[in-house]
């Protein structure tokens, strides 16, 4: 049996396979068949909304402060291009043509039988991106990447490979959003990541689904020796359902994996977001750290550090805030040590916003919306290290824009 044959054949038998955590999406409901959309020469030939929306969760038509651009709208790539030497940007598919090696890279860093979203991601496959920084190759302006989800009640079923070559520096940042006028979808996606000896990678995906998109992302990443992977993951807008559990592998020798999330539930959105690191080498070292904020909604914040390696290091942290009267943030850290000499550690806090602090900002002038506004940016505001200006200013703004908070 060929490899394709065989993917194929667990994928079959993951159709009705239902995912350990988060709701049961009846994936019946969406269909995976949308109509082709023409390609476009630059991203300012994209509808003006379109635009407008995409920048709200960083991807920027001009094009300014970027070395690569990809766009895929519903199952359709319609832009790809990088002016960065050494660096690759391609729909998945032209790369599967281009490269007949990209096989053995294909369902490696995630299983395809994991449940039905991976399965239904092989099996009803509508494009993804390919992005390779070869190796030596560095890029401070990072390379963004669009999934506009705008076709009623699409399944948008991706597969997502980013390669970081021996001593190369990539960065990404992944905008993800629905159209303001569809109102039920969802979006599966599938991501592998493979860091080589002594590369850096930095992954920051600003996220804005709507009220009644159900989201399931499905990742994870292979880090070798001296290697540092660092992924940002901020969801600040309403979303109906989202369950994402990236599972990082820290497989060389002094490789470092950093996770960070930012996450807001209103009214009405379920999330289950966590990430797990495994420390298989000596020296490795990882942090998972976590800020989570409802207003209403459900958050379930989960982190894991498993140890199988003498003399590796790990902490986790979630910090939840709870702004409403009703909402719930349900905390769950594990620490796996299976080997003596394991360093690792957890701190976990849930509370509400305290009553001097808005009254001090009250004394100084702000009004108690603005008091309250400025201490949830202040909450969401954590240092992330290794990642370029252009990136830290995507963040920065992301968490700036309290609208949609209910602040």
């Amino acid at each position: 049996m060929s490899k394709v044959d065989e993917l194929t054949e667990r994928a079959e038998k993951a159709r009705e396979k239902k995912a350990a955590y988060g709701p049961d999406i009846p994936l019946e409901s969406y269909t995976s068949k949308a109509p082709a959309h023409e390609k476009v020469q630059t991203l300012k030939m994209l509808p003006t909304n379109y635009q407008n929306q995409s920048l709200g969760v960083g991807v920027d038509a001009s094009e300014d402060e970027r070395s690569g651009s990809f766009f895929q709208l519903d199952t359709s790539v319609v832009y790809s291009k990088t002016s960065a030497p050494n660096v690759e940007v391609l729909s998945v598919t032209e790369a599967l043509d281009k490269y007949d090696w990209l096989k053995d890279y294909w369902w490696k860093a995630v299983a395809v039988d994991a449940d039905k979203y991976t399965a239904q991601a092989a099996l009803e496959f509508s494009n993804g991106y390919f992005i390779r920084a070869k190796a030596g190759a560095k890029t401070i302006l990072p390379i963004q990447a669009c999934m506009f989800l705008a076709q009623e009640s699409l399944s948008q079923n991706v597969h997502n490979i980013i390669i970081a070559e021996k001593g190369s520096e990539l960065h990404i940042i992944t905008g993800c959003r629905t159209a303001d006028e569809l109102s039920h979808g969802i979006h599966v996606g599938v991501s592998e990541f493979f860091i080589k000896e002594g590369a850096t990678c930095s992954f920051t995906m600003i996220h804005n689904w709507g009220p009644e998109v159900a989201v399931r992302p499905r990742s994870g990443s292979i880090i070798e020796k001296d290697a540092t992977f660092i992924s940002n993951y901020v969801c600040l807008k309403p979303v109906k359902s989202l369950q994402m559990y990236p599972v990082f592998r820290c497989v060389g020798e002094n490789a470092t994996a950093l996770s960070y999330s930012l996450l807001y539930a209103a009214d009405g959105s379920h999330m289950d977001v966590g990430a797990r690191v495994i420390l298989e080498a000596a020296q490795c070292k990882a942090d998972v750290i976590a800020r989570t904020i409802t207003n209403g909604g459900e958050i379930i914040s989960r982190g894991n550090l498993t140890g199988l390696h003498p003399d590796v290091k790990g902490h986790l942290e979630c910090r939840g805030l709870l702004l409403g009267d009703h909402g719930r943030i349900f905390a769950v850290p594990e620490l796996d040590g299976a080997v003596p000499g394991v360093d690792m550690s957890h701190e976990a806090a849930v509370g509400k916003i305290a009553e001097e602090e808005i009254t001090y900002l009250m004394t100084r002038g702000l009004s108690e919306d603005d008091a309250t506004s400025a201490i949830v940016r202040g909450f969401l505001d954590i240092e992330i290290k290794g990642v370029p200006p252009a990136l830290q200013e995507e963040m920065r703004r992301a968490v700036h824009t309290t609208e949609g908070m209910g602040l």
